[in-house]
């Protein structure tokens, strides 16, 4: 038996557990359905693929759904001696597809999922048929007193404590995230992946790396221009504590003729509090790539 049949509840993830063999570790993935076009879901963090448990179940019975867990989360390994810099993380995810070999893929992207999974698709634009973005950003946020100071201090020395410690990130500062109150047994679906402290080193690097990879993420929005005409679903948080409303104006300036829906009632995790409607619009968006 798994560590996390324990906890896990297979009603809500009833997925099949595959793996994919990396130098650092084995990365965790889900794959359910069976059709030409994927629909591949990129997380961020501290969450896992249990984040689109919801959209796997709604979408699969008419696509391929793949979601990933990075090194470092959900049930993919969490060595102690990797570096768990987000451009490794985006070069992981680019030997999994690559491994999957997919000719038509919509991206489903959310926090670091966003420049982890786009880098992959600026570098490949040929296999992008659409992009889905929930909030998130892909280019350099160096000088901006927002990030640079979220990024200092859950970057810096004592949020790493707090994070290695007490599971700080996901006991305290998600819950801040949501709109809307999680409920405790979802919030365990989040708790229970990370709860060693030696298993905490990719959610501690993250909140480093937004000030830390800029050179990274600059680099990632130069080449915006790849992806800048492919049909693009933006679902956003209007409550959202990390990203707002500057944000959600860069990636409507960026895309040619974007379907864009903001929420009032959802935060950061827009995956877990939009539920049904997240799958209308996707669903929806979908079938018009098809068409």
């Amino acid at each position: 038996m798994e560590p996390w049949e324990k906890w896990l509840d297979r009603k809500e993830y009833p997925f099949r557990s595959r793996y994919f063999e990396l130098p650092m570790g084995r990365m965790h993935y889900v794959d359910e359905g069976e059709a030409d076009h994927a629909v591949v879901m990129v997380h961020g963090n501290p969450a896992w693929s249990y984040t689109y448990r919801h959209l796997i179940t709604c979408l699969s019975n008419e696509y391929r759904c793949i979601a990933m867990d990075h090194i470092g989360f959900g049930f993919s390994d969490k060595p102690t001696a990797w570096d768990y810099l987000p451009e490794h993380h985006a070069a992981n995810l680019e030997q999994f597809l690559k491994h999957l070999d997919l000719p038509s893929i919509t991206l489903v992207v959310g926090d670091w999922g966003g420049p982890i999974g786009l880098s992959y698709a600026v570098k490949h634009p040929d296999k992008i048929a659409s992009v889905i973005i929930t909030n998130t950003w892909m280019w350099s946020v160096k000088g901006v007193m927002h990030y640079e100071m979220f990024s200092g201090f859950m970057g810096g020395a004592i949020g790493r404590m707090l994070i290695k410690r007490y599971n700080f990130f996901v006991k305290v500062l998600m819950k801040q995230m949501f709109r809307a109150r999680i409920s405790p047994s979802v919030h365990q679906h989040y708790i229970a992946p990370l709860n060693r402290p030696d298993d905490r080193k990719g959610c501690w690097t993250f909140p480093r790396e937004i000030i830390g990879s800029s050179p990274w993420l600059a680099q990632l929005w130069n080449q915006r221009e790849a992806i800048a005409q492919k049909p693009a679903l933006i679902a956003w948080g209007n409550k959202d504590i990390a990203f707002r409303d500057i944000e959600l104006a860069r990636w409507k300036s960026l895309f040619t003729n974007p379907e864009v829906y903001a929420y009032d009632n959802a935060g950061h995790f827009v995956q877990e509090e939009l539920g049904d409607e997240l799958c209308r619009l996707a669903r929806r968006h979908l079938e018009n790539v098809k068409a």
